[in-house]
């Protein structure tokens, strides 16, 4: 296996973990049962920094230990898929702007929303009313999370130079 293979799994890994942890910590909202993640801002930012191919399997490897830690159910991992699908075909357009920083979270969110309304036959406004704080938290602290990401990227490049 090449050196670069190994980095790339290394960090892959890094960055699973980095989601799955931040996805453990919830912020409290002013609405009541609408507390957010920390992971959202942060997957936004790692598929800015990192590129698709690895945010996703970040993204599918932190949804697997969910799955063995008892963190998440089967129906949280399909509403992370298809934030992160969104969050993706977002940034596969868009490219690492700002406006991706703004949009990609929030839109990845309403979709899984609405996704989740027509799984469990409720109501679409009020899934989407509760996100809406931590759609608000994503677009604003995204891009700060993507500079530090992309900075960290940057020094790890130029260590492996070293």
């Amino acid at each position: 296996m090449s050196t670069t293979t190994n980095r790339r799994l290394c960090r892959i890994a890094f960055l699973s973990v980095l989601i799955t942890l931040s996805g453990m910590f919830k912020l409290p909202s002013f609405l009541p049962g609408s507390e957010f993640q920390l992971s959202a801002p942060i997957a936004v930012a790692i598929c800015c920094s990192f590129g698709i191919g690895e945010y996703i399997y970040a993204g599918l490897i932190s949804s697997i230990l969910g799955l063995l830690l008892g963190t998440q159910h089967v129906l949280n991992v399909g509403i992370a898929l298809i934030f992160r699908v969104v969050v993706a075909i977002v940034f596969y357009y868009m490219g690492p702007s700002r406006l991706f920083y703004t949009l990609s979270g929030p839109l990845g969110t309403l979709v899984a929303r609405l996704s989740l309304a027509l799984v469990i036959g409720k109501a679409a406004y009020p899934l989407v009313l509760a996100a809406a704080p931590g759609m608000l938290f994503t677009a604003v602290t995204a891009p700060f999370l993507g500079r530090i990401l992309t900075s960290l990227k940057e020094r790890l490049a130029l260590a492996k130079l070293q």
